[in-house]
């Protein structure tokens, strides 16, 4: 296809670049790119204005989707024709369907606004969590994701799959104090503890303006964070269960945020 560059060698230095950025989180900080894999996470970036940098293709995805292929490298500073032997060592996935770009990070510093309702994530580790937090605060109509600088990076090749792209619709903000960008910008805020002394969150009257705290998977939230939070509260749990899944609890949590 015109405007595709054939590379053959994994030396090429668009391919050593996009290899770095799927095994290494410091890479994509330092670089300000990540890499999306497939045909629907490179159209969801695409449709949400995300800036590509490079575009590898297999000869064989150009055959069969020869518009698509035209459309993504339409975006891209550069495009490449690469032989499905290179480019299966540049993918995550088992049966890579030709297609993979390396986008530019959007800009993580967006705006809180106070009438609107947000999850905030507290060193939440597990990729795979914050995928399954991210649709569910999508599919229930949460306005943005804060997240503290030590969880895990949402623009890893695990944090975007696991979203099925939900991550590159919304709204993410990083911060080194969550404690602080949330008063900051005046919202109220609700951490969700394992406590018998906390509020019942079924009791709780949620409004525009409030947060959700979702903690770490084996710690849950921080001291300092729920030391500085306007509430704290809990999911009454029957039975033998002592504690939910980070998930989980995210989404009877935000379920409940967004009555």
């Amino acid at each position: 296809m015109d405007g595709f560059t054939y590379i053959s060698s994994k030396d090429n230095q668009y391919f050593k670049l996009a290899s770095k950025l799927q095994k290494s989180s410091k890479e994509r900080k330092n670089e300000g790119k990540f890499v999306l894999e497939g045909l629907r996470i490179c159209n969801d970036a695409y449709e949400n204005n995300i800036s590509f940098f490079a575009v590898f293709a297999t000869e064989d995805f150009i055959k069969k989707f020869p518009k698509e292929a035209e459309k993504l490298g339409s975006v891209s500073e550069n495009k490449f024709t690469v032989p499905i032997s290179l480019f299966e060592k540049l993918c995550e996935t088992k049966s890579p369907q030709g297609i993979l770009a390396v986008a530019i990070i959007p800009e993580l510093s967006g705006n809180i606004f106070g009438n609107k309702k947000y999850i905030a994530l507290d060193n939440l580790n597990d990729p795979s969590n914050l995928g399954a937090i991210s649709r569910t605060a999508e599919a229930l109509g949460i306005s943005g994701i804060i997240m503290t600088d030590d969880s895990c990076d949402p623009y890893s090749p695990k944090s975007i799959r696991a979203s099925m792209g939900t991550l590159l619709r919304m709204p993410i903000v990083i911060t080194s104090d969550l404690s602080k960008t949330i008063k900051e910008n005046g919202l109220r805020s609700f951490s969700c503890v394992v406590d018998k002394e906390a509020k019942d969150i079924g009791s709780v009257s949620f409004k525009n303006g409030d947060v959700i705290i979702i903690g770490n998977e084996a710690n849950g939230v921080s001291e300092a964070v729920k030391k500085n939070s306007d509430f704290l509260i809990t999911i009454p749990m029957k039975g033998k269960a002592e504690s939910l899944n980070a998930a989980a609890a995210a989404a009877i949590a935000l379920f409940q945020l967004s009555k």
